[in-house]
C-alpha cells in the first residue's frame, strides 16, 4: 500500500489506550492498524513507528496451558488467583504465584528425568477434542477492536523441556550425548503439534495476524546456552513451524528473555519475523547488524525521569532519525515505558509519519 502523506491533523487523539505498562493516545491513523501491521511485517512501507500498543494478545481458555500459566485473555473474565494453575497440556501441574502474577511448575516432581522415556511416559494432548466451534463463538466480541490480534504460545520449545524436566534436566538433556537423539525425537513431534495447533487456531479465530510464541533463552548477564547448541537442536523445529505460520499468510514474533544478543543469528535462521527482546541487550548494536534481516525491538536511550517536555521531545526526534527508516524497519518496544512518556510518544509518531511518508 502507499504511505498516506503526513497531515498534522493526524495528531488528534481519538481516544486514550490502557495497557499493563502505560497509557497510550490512539491518533487519528491515516489507515488501519491492521493495514499498517501487514505493511510492516512484510518489510514493504512502515506507516508509523510501533510500539506496542497496536496490538491485542489472546491466549484463550480453550488451551490448558493458558489456564495453568494464568494468563487467560480472550472474551470472558479471568481471575488468575482463582483459576490460575493447574494442568497444562501435557499433564504438568503449574502453581499460580500471586507476588509474581505468573505461574511456575510445581518443583521436586519432573514428569521427565530422561528425555530418552518421553515416548513412554508423555501422553500427547488431542486437539481436536477442544471445543474449537463453541470457543470461537463466545470469542467474537474480544475481537471487535480495532487493535492487530496476537495469537500467543505461552510454553514453546526449550520451556516445554522445562516444564516436563525442571531447568537442570532441561539444559542437560539438550548437552546429553546420550540424550540428543531422543530430545529431536521430541521435538519433532511437538513441531507437529504446535503446526496442528495453529492450524486450528488460524481456521477458528481467522482475526489472527501474528502469533507470538514464548521461549526465554537467557537470563541477565548471558544467555543459557551457546549459539551452536541452539542452532543443533532447536533451530530447525522452530523453523518448521515458523515456515508452516508463513504459509497461512501469518507472521511469527519471537518473545524471548534475557541478554541473548549473541542468538540473533538463530532466531534469523529460524524464520522468526520479529523480536522485541530485553534493554539489557545493545538493541542498537542489533539494529545496525541484523535490522535488514528481522524487525528488532530498539530500545531509547536517554534519561526519560530527568527530562523537560522539550528534552524527551528532541529524545523522540533523535530516535526517529536514527532509527525510522523505511528500508529497515524496527519497533519501539512497551518495555521501555520508563522512556515513553506522553512527550516522547506524541513527537515519536509525528516524526515517525514524518520520515516514513516522505
Amino acid at each position: 500500500m502507499a504511505v498516506p502523506k503526513f497531515d498534522e491533523k493526524e495528531m488528534r487523539v481519538v481516544f486514550q489506550r490502557k495497557s499493563i505498562f502505560t497509557t497510550t493516545n490512539v491518533y487519528d491513523y491515516p489507515c488501519s492498524i491492521r493495514e499498517a501491521s501487514d505493511s510492516l511485517y512484510r518489510k514493504k512501507e512502515p506507516v508509523w513507528q510501533f510500539t506496542g500498543s497496536e496490538y491485542k494478545v489472546f491466549t484463550p481458555r480453550i488451551n490448558p496451558d493458558n489456564i495453568a500459566r494464568g494468563m487467560v485473555f480472550d472474551a470472558l473474565p479471568f481471575n488468575a488467583e482463582v483459576e490460575g494453575g493447574g494442568k497444562d497440556m501435557f499433564g504438568v501441574t503449574w502453581e499460580y504465584i500471586k507476588q509474581v502474577r505468573g505461574s511456575m511448575v510445581r518443583p521436586g516432581q519432573p514428569m521427565l528425568e530422561d528425555m530418552n522415556d518421553w515416548e513412554d511416559v508423555l501422553v500427547w494432548p488431542d486437539i481436536d477434542s477442544w471445543d474449537w466451534k463453541g470457543s470461537a463463538e463466545y470469542n467474537k466480541p474480544f475481537f471487535d477492536t480495532d487493535q492487530d490480534i496476537k495469537g500467543w504460545l505461552q510454553n514453546g520449545y526449550f520451556e516445554r523441556i522445562i516444564s516436563l524436566m525442571e531447568f537442570e534436566g532441561a539444559i542437560m538433556a539438550l548437552c546429553d550425548e546420550d540424550q540428543k537423539d531422543a530430545v529431536h525425537a521430541f521435538l519433532s513431534k511437538l513441531s507437529d503439534l504446535y503446526i496442528d495447533f495453529f492450524d486450528h487456531m488460524c481456521y477458528y479465530y481467522p482475526q489472527i495476524e501474528v502469533f507470538y510464541i514464548h521461549d526465554d533463552w537467557g537470563a541477565q548477564k548471558d544467555t543459557f546456552f551457546s549459539p551452536e547448541l541452539v542452532r543443533e537442536m532447536i533451530v530447525p523445529y522452530m523453523r518448521k513451524v515458523n515456515d508452516f505460520i508463513h504459509s497461512k499468510g501469518r507472521f511469527a514474533d519471537f518473545h524471548s528473555c534475557g541478554k541473548i544478543e549473541k542468538q540473533v543469528p538463530n532466531m534469523i535462521a529460524a524464520g522468526w519475523d520479529s523480536w522485541a527482546g530485553q534493554p539489557m541487550n545493545d538493541t542498537a548494536k542489533l539494529y545496525d547488524k541484523y535490522g535488514d534481516q528481522i524487525i528488532i525491538g530498539v530500545y531509547p536511550d536517554y534519561d526519560a525521569a530527568n527530562s523537560t517536555e522539550e528534552q524527551q521531545r528532541q529524545a523522540a526526534r533523535d530516535y526517529a532519525a536514527r532509527f525510522c527508516r523505511k528500508d529497515k524497519p524496527c519497533i519501539t518496544p512497551g518495555m521501555a515505558f520508563d522512556k515513553l512518556t506522553p512527550a516522547f510518544l506524541e513527537e515519536l509518531y509525528r516524526q515517525s509519519r514524518i520520515a516514513f511518508s516522505e
